[in-house]
């Protein structure tokens, strides 16, 4: 669980005294505004828009794999990898901050292709930082394996999107399923130090593994013989996240042609919902809650408002930034490169928004600019038009502006905020 739980107190002139842990954890200094919002049970506190707490960095944009699923079917951008000077300047940066943000070694290329990806663990391990990577699993070699784990690597993702060999390919094309989870077994042996338990899990063991799974048409079904396999090789979590369409090919692949607009997603706003208890799913209730599901009024599970992972910026929640391979900044992965994707049958042309580059200007400089600051405090109250399930426009076409007359870039069509599509 990673839920942590320590007590407030609030001072004889009504100011909230928060847990010194807290205040550490979260960048809280003197001046410091946090955004509250009131929900039906309590009172949400959000990260400041001031903390980083994040870093993705995209080794390269080169990848060995040509995935039904990649961006590099519609791209015309220049293939690159992060250049050693480059790197040096993150960690540089990166020393300035404390606490040290976590780092992810991962965009939209496969990191295991960068032939410096051990030494950039390695020196992000000198920072005090916690240090994830992604990978497609087919390089993941034993010496490698052995080598990343040495280096100090704390969590290993690998995309799985197939459970058969035949659907495995079918989605990674040039890439074979009794390979990648050869490989993924030889580097839970490395871990352990040992052969191992089928179904055993050491919470404890580092690097800890998680599974990615893109959820489409051709591939749901897969999805639970995906998850038996995880916990076969060590697995510790499993993020399901659905396609994004960038091709008309996968638009006909997507599982959310109505959960952008689906009425038990969405927010109560005259009181309605329905609120459903924790009860076995089986013969006798499956249908029945089904249902409800289909019902068009918000849903409540447990306690849980589905509507709540709406309007919400996962990467600015996290406090992250992400940087590319040549060194330019992005607040998050959807604006690092330009690109075309479909949403509600538009095409959408999506132009990356970038802040300024490592190389020329110093990280903390960049993470402070007040341009930047302005973005990041926008997105958080997310004042955008609600273009995901709102019945189109031609300006859904571009994220120039929306019809709120919000200024470039314009996330009201992000598919993140919405819960829809999810990155580790």
């Amino acid at each position: 669980m990673n839920r942590e739980e320590k007590e407030a107190q609030v001072d004889e002139e009504g100011r909230l005294v928060l847990p010194t842990e807290f205040i550490k954890q979260f960048g809280l200094r003197h001046g410091t505004k946090i955004r509250i919002d009131k929900n039906l049970n309590g009172l949400h506190l959000y990260r400041p828009v001031t903390h980083l707490a994040k870093v993705y960095i995209e080794p390269t944009n080169r990848c060995n794999l040509e995935c039904r699923t990649c961006i590099r079917n519609i791209w015309d951008e220049p293939l690159g990898e992060m250049s050693r000077t480059t790197f040096a300047r993150i960690v540089e940066g990166l020393r300035s901050f404390s606490p040290p943000p976590a780092i992810f070694f991962g965009g939209l290329g496969e990191p295991l292709v960068h032939p410096d990806i051990i030494e950039m663990v390695a020196q992000a391990k000198t920072l005090g930082a916690t240090v994830e990577l992604i990978t497609n699993g087919t390089l993941l070699t034993k010496p490698l394996s052995k080598q990343l784990i040495e280096a100090g690597l704390d969590m290993l993702w690998v995309s799985l999107d197939g459970a058969t060999p035949e659907s495995y390919a079918d989605v990674r094309l040039g890439a074979a399923l009794p390979e990648v989870l050869s490989n993924l077994a030889g580097f839970q042996e490395a871990r352990v130090g040992q052969r191992f338990f089928e179904y055993f899990v050491d919470y404890h063991l580092k690097p800890q593994i998680g599974i990615v799974f893109v959820a489409m048409k051709r591939n749901i079904a897969d999805l639970p013989a995906v998850i038996r396999l995880g916990n076969r090789l060590g697995a510790h979590r499993f993020l399901v996240t659905n396609v994004l369409p960038y091709t008309p090919e996968m638009l006909n692949e997507i599982l959310y042609s109505r959960a952008s607009n689906d009425g038990i997603y969405m927010p109560s706003l005259q009181g309605i919902s329905i609120q459903i208890p924790k009860m076995d799913i089986n013969s006798m209730t499956r249908e029945v809650l089904y249902q409800m599901m289909l019902s068009s009024h918000p849903l409540s599970y447990a306690g849980a408002n589905l509507g709540e992972g709406n309007d919400r910026c996962p990467f600015i929640e996290k406090g992250a930034m992400v940087i590319r391979w040549d060194g330019d900044v992005s607040p998050c992965l959807p604006l690092l490169h330009d690109h075309k994707s479909y949403m509600n049958g538009y095409e959408r042309s999506l132009r990356r928004y970038g802040v300024g580059n490592v190389v020329r200007q110093d990280l903390n400089d960049l993470w402070t600019l007040p341009e930047y600051l302005s973005f990041r405090d926008r997105v958080q109250k997310f004042d955008f038009s609600p273009c995901t399930f709102c019945g189109g426009c031609d300006l859904i076409e571009l994220n120039e502006e929306d019809c709120f007359g919000s200024p470039f870039p314009a996330c009201g069509g992000c598919l993140w905020a919405q819960g829809i599509i999810q990155c580790p």
